[in-house]
């Protein structure tokens, strides 16, 4: 059952965050919603810019309706990650995203707010919720590259204005994450200053967290050990998820860890077997791995085992 993010944070809020997992193919389509359905989770879809270039954009759409009918008493949202204005009003129009994030954060901040609040109004019009970023995250993720000297943590007291502003359903903070899985050089914790200070100022209000997988350093060992060269990937401490949820933060953006499983299976699997070059056995190896990781996720943003609850909340 598709619904909105605003539904979700509105159970959420103060309680759990709600996992936000991107995907690109059929793979992890079905390793995301087992995963969720074994842990009894609501989620999210994460699509990007990138994933609907990667084939085509109604090829996912296509994969997401089929795991919909497959795993019916799942409850998630499908989400625009990153999207430009261009990007979001096509989703918008669609038909079958049920939210969308507008990023104009590289933009002066009177224009982040003249784009997002255009974006909002025609995502309103559609009952469809809004997520637009303040601040901006070092890292690299698909074609968004900021260096770490240029990233700037949200100002609490801007980012009132800016959500009365705009009206956007959710607000993405920077607080000390970065994407890719190079996040941080030896050991970094998130600016839980900052997030108190906007919980103080916005009660209630829904935040999210991006640039937040862990990259588990077994994964990198057993990556490497196969031949990866990843060298010194650091990642969020998910230790720090369940605290930031009742901080305010509904959802969290978890993307490079999945690529870490998907490429540790794969390396493990054809240098295991290298006279082996179906790539079925390891795409069914990688869906099981993949739903155990996303149930251990879930687990940490404390999501699981709230879908029932979740469904009787919504009167389904």
């Amino acid at each position: 059952m598709i619904v909105t993010t605003a539904q979700l944070f509105k159970h959420a809020y103060g309680k759990y965050a709600v996992g936000a997992y991107n995907i690109n193919n059929a793979e992890q389509a079905m390793g995301l919603f087992k995963g969720c359905i074994q842990s009894k989770a609501p989620f999210i879809i994460q699509i990007s810019k990138g994933a609907r270039k990667y084939t085509d954009k109604k090829m996912l759409e296509a994969i997401i309706r089929a795991a919909n009918d497959i795993f019916p008493e799942a409850i998630f949202a499908v989400h625009l990650d990153h999207g430009d204005e261009e990007t979001c009003y096509d989703c918008i129009n669609s038909g079958f995203y049920s939210s969308v994030m507008i990023d104009a954060s590289h933009e002066t901040y009177e224009k982040n707010i003249e784009i997002s609040k255009r974006v909002v109004e025609a995502a309103h019009k559609k009952g469809i919720s809004v997520e637009a970023e303040l601040g901006q995250l070092g890292g690299v993720e698909e074609d968004i590259k900021v260096e770490d000297g240029h990233a700037t943590l949200t100002n609490p007291d801007e980012a009132k204005d800016f959500v009365t502003r705009t009206g956007c359903d959710s607000l993405a903070c920077a607080i000390g994450t970065s994407h890719g899985a190079y996040k941080f050089k030896g050991k970094q914790s998130l600016h839980f200053d900052v997030l108190k200070k906007i919980q103080h100022i916005m009660p209630g209000y829904p935040l999210v967290m991006h640039g937040s997988s862990s990259v588990p350093q077994d994964e990198v060992a057993r990556i490497n050990a196969a031949g990866g060269k990843l060298g010194s990937a650091v990642g969020v401490d998910v230790n720090e998820y369940l605290p930031a949820a009742k901080l305010g933060v509904t959802k969290i953006n978890i993307d490079t860890d999945g690529r870490l499983v998907w490429t540790r299976v794969h390396r493990e699997f054809f240098r295991d077997k290298p006279q082996e070059f179906d790539f079925r056995p390891p795409g069914k190896i990688f869906i099981e791995e993949y739903a155990k990781f996303i149930a251990s996720r879930n687990h940490l943003l404390g999501s699981e085992g709230q879908l029932e609850d979740l469904r009787k909340n919504l009167g389904k």
